[in-house]
């Protein structure tokens, strides 16, 4: 019998806001935090820091698999991403990446 639940066809972001939930949840037993912290690593594919709120951003927005053109206002929103002082280095190096692959 497998601890993993079957979440096809959720919102994988709202599924891992409830499994962040669960390990921060002082009410919830050891056993189902570490069951959500391995959920979590089982979504995104290897370690997780369930604290992290960048996991967020990383389900939300995955790399571009496919030739994707950016509309007006998505290039300019990744445009002001990377002048914009309160945002991390990460998401402006995602901002970058995104960009250079429009620009191909």
């Amino acid at each position: 019998m497998s601890t993993q639940r079957d979440t096809s066809g959720k919102d994988p972001v709202r599924v891992a806001a409830g499994l962040k939930a669960t390990v921060h949840n002082p009410n919830v037993s050891e056993e189902a935090k570490e069951r959500a912290t391995d959920q979590l690593q089982h979504m995104q594919g290897g370690e997780v820091d369930p604290s992290n709120s960048d996991s967020r951003r990383i389900l939300a927005h995955p790399p571009p698999t496919e030739d994707v053109s950016l509309s007006g206002n998505q290039r300019g929103g990744y445009k002001a991403t990377l002048k914009n002082p309160n945002v991390s280095e990460e998401a402006k190096e995602h901002a970058r990446n995104i960009l250079e692959a429009d620009q191909e």
